[in-house]
């Protein structure tokens, strides 16, 4: 709150995989256990409170490497913690995913009924994340990890899916991923857009003030302050549509990258179309100090130069006049790409699975990622374009469309197919380290 002298972050029980920014570039696994033995679960929690490196440790003997750890609701039960405990963890955390799949758009193809098997399910008990610069010291991380495992028969690897961020930063569709995230008070590690007041910590870290004053942690303390909540999803990206879709709307190769352009609010590079407007300008796509210094209000307020439906502006309206708050709905965002990249110029299915790991690390799961998925994804209302979606990850069912605005006529695109499916999620919750060492102590 105004006056205030921000909370200074205890990094050494924060998890690194919260805060800290990845290689470029790195490969990743997600790896998910099942938890049949109690006593083994707590053991496993002591042992990874070793492994996994803390946000105060940025120097760590493997470099830009490390380990986090991360429970379902099902895993904290599965652990014995109290009924007491759990019912002051968030209500959506406690649901889950899949119970929430409506309010997320993962109907149809994209329903918990198509996901992949565990996911969604009360099997889905702890997932290890591992991160490097290289699938080599991947490797190394996940063996640090892998004697705690193996050596407890009550724990189960029961999926995993493997990683990675090419040099370029691209996403399968093509585009530079990764570029946005905000600064969080008391890190020591700046935000990506100089133009945007750092947010409370509370907004990211459970313990600590937030944006409107409050505190969120569950209890007992040990256990909620310096955790967060993360929510991991596959997603599916069809990317042979979506370059037929391009192909078939626009009047040339140039109108091609333009459109694209128009769809994400970013050229392929990474360059944004708020500074430069009419052309891609791959030095500036790859310039981390100014590729995401802008607004939008003072020079594109109705949206010419960036469409107020495109993906960017739709994720972070920035200062631009929509119904709301956007900083109350700020997150930190991570994507890792999966699977081979579809070949240049191939406009057909090869029937490979490629797409995106997506994790979002936030305090508040209902008024951060809930919100934006249902409200700004998923709608238009919010800056008064009725139930128009997202156009590059919204529940498009086809009879969607996305508006351009240009003078003197619009641009629309009509009939919109789904570019991206849901393939499987969970609702996670990150402890502090001492938490996790709380975890492994616990008694029946």
């Amino acid at each position: 709150m105004i006056g205030q002298t921000p909370a200074a972050l205890e990094l050494d029980d924060i998890q690194r995989g919260v805060l800290s920014p990845r290689p470029t570039p790195y490969a990743a696994t997600y790896i998910l256990f099942r938890i049949d033995d109690r006593a083994h679960g707590r053991e496993l929690m002591r042992q990874m409170s070793a492994v996994v490196t803390s946000a105060a440790d940025t120097t760590s003997p493997l470099g830009e490497t490390w380990v986090s750890v991360a429970l379902t609701f099902h895993g904290l039960k599965a652990l014995g913690v109290p009924r007491e405990a759990l019912e002051t963890f968030a209500w959506e955390f406690r649901q889950g995913m899949a119970a929430r799949a409506t309010t997320l758009g993962d109907v149809g193809e994209s329903g918990p009924e198509n996901w992949e098997a565990p996911l969604g399910t009360p099997e889905a008990h702890v997932v290890l994340v591992a991160l490097a610069p290289d699938s080599a010291r991947l490797a190394a991380a996940v063996d640090r990890a892998r004697p705690a495992c193996d050596a407890l028969p009550g724990i189960t690897a029961i999926w995993r899916q493997d990683c990675h961020a090419l040099p370029t930063e691209a996403e399968p569709f093509g585009y530079r991923d990764g570029i946005s995230n905000p600064a969080v008070e008391g890190s020591g590690i700046a935000g990506s857009n100089p133009l945007e007041t750092p947010l409370k910590a509370g907004e990211f870290v459970l313990g600590y003030r937030d944006e409107l004053g409050g505190v969120q942690a569950p209890q007992p303390e040990v256990l909620g302050r310096n955790g967060t909540y993360v929510a991991f999803r596959k997603l599916h990206q069809r990317v042979a549509a979506f370059r037929r879709y391009l192909r078939d709307n626009s009047t040339g190769p140039e109108d091609e990258e333009l459109l694209a352009a128009k769809i994400m609010g970013r050229w392929r590079s990474g360059a944004p179309l708020a500074l430069s407007p009419s052309h891609d300008d791959p030095g500036l796509g790859a310039d981390r100090g100014r590729n995401n210094a802008f607004l939008y209000e003072q020079d594109d307020p109705m949206g010419f130069t960036t469409p107020g439906g495109c993906h960017i502006r739709r994720g972070n309206p920035r200062d631009a006049a929509v119904a709301g708050m956007p900083r109350l709905h700020r997150m930190i965002r991570r994507g890792t790409a999966y699977g081979p990249p579809l070949p240049e110029g191939v406009l057909q299915d090869d029937g490979a699975e490629r797409g995106l790991m997506f994790a979002f690390v936030g305090a508040h799961l209902g008024r951060q990622f809930e919100f934006v998925q249902s409200e700004w994804m998923n709608d238009g209302v919010f800056f008064g374009a009725g139930d128009a979606r997202d156009p590059v990850i919204g529940a498009n069912d086809g009879s969607g469309d996305f508006t351009i605005p240009q003078r003197p006529l619009r641009r629309r695109l009509r009939a919109l197919p789904r570019f991206v499916v849901t393939r499987g999620g969970e609702y996670c919750f990150m402890p502090g380290l001492n938490a996790l060492r709380w975890l492994g102590d616990l008694k029946d």
